[in-house]
C-alpha cells in the first residue's frame, strides 16, 4: 500500500503544526486536546522543520521537571525529521520508523508538508493488506 492511500483513508483532517516558538506547555495542551502523539514544528506552517512528540516532553519532564514547560518547541524538537512521500510504500515507511524508533513521519513533497502518518496508520494499512491476501489465498484454495 502507498502512503497516498493511507492519507486518503485518514480523511482530510489537515496536519496540526506549531511554530518553533510555541511553549511546551501549549504544545502539551494541543497534544492532549487533539488526542495525538506528535506535532510538526514549522516556521511557516507548510514545512516540516522539526517534530515534537509526547516522548520528547516526557523525557524532558523526567530530566528537568516542570521547568521544561516554559521551553519552546525548538528546544525539544527533533530537527530535520525523517520524511516520506506519497509514493513510498507502507513497508518502507514501517521499516524506517522501526529502525529509527519513532512513531510519526511527515509526508513531504517538493519541500512542502502534505500530511503525516503514524505507526498506527501504517500497521493498520499493513493488516488490511494481509487480510486481503489471506482472503485471496483462501479463495484460490477453495476454487472460488
Amino acid at each position: 500500500m502507498l502512503v497516498q492511500q493511507i492519507l486518503a483513508s485518514k480523511g482530510d483532517n489537515g496536519v496540526i503544526t506549531i511554530t518553533p516558538k510555541t511553549l511546551i506547555s501549549e504544545a502539551a495542551s494541543i497534544l492532549a486536546e487533539k488526542r495525538i502523539g506528535g506535532l510538526i514544528v514549522s516556521k511557516k506552517g507548510d514545512t516540516a522543520d522539526g517534530i515534537l512528540s509526547e516522548r520528547d516532553i516526557v523525557r524532558s519532564l523526567a530530566m528537568r521537571g516542570a521547568t521544561c514547560l516554559t521551553d519552546k518547541a525548538e528546544d525539544l524538537m527533533t530537527r530535520n525529521p525523517v520524511c516520506c512521500s506519497r509514493q513510498d510504500t507502507s513497508d518502507a515507511v514501517l521499516t524506517r520508523m522501526t529502525d529509527g524508533r519513532f512513531r510519526h513521519m511527515p509526508v513531504v513533497e517538493d519541500g512542502k508538508l502534505i500530511g503525516i502518518v503514524t505507526i498506527g496508520d501504517v500497521v493498520k494499512a499493513r493488516l488490511q493488506e494481509l487480510s486481503m491476501e489471506k482472503d485471496a489465498l483462501q479463495g484460490m484454495i477453495m476454487g472460488h
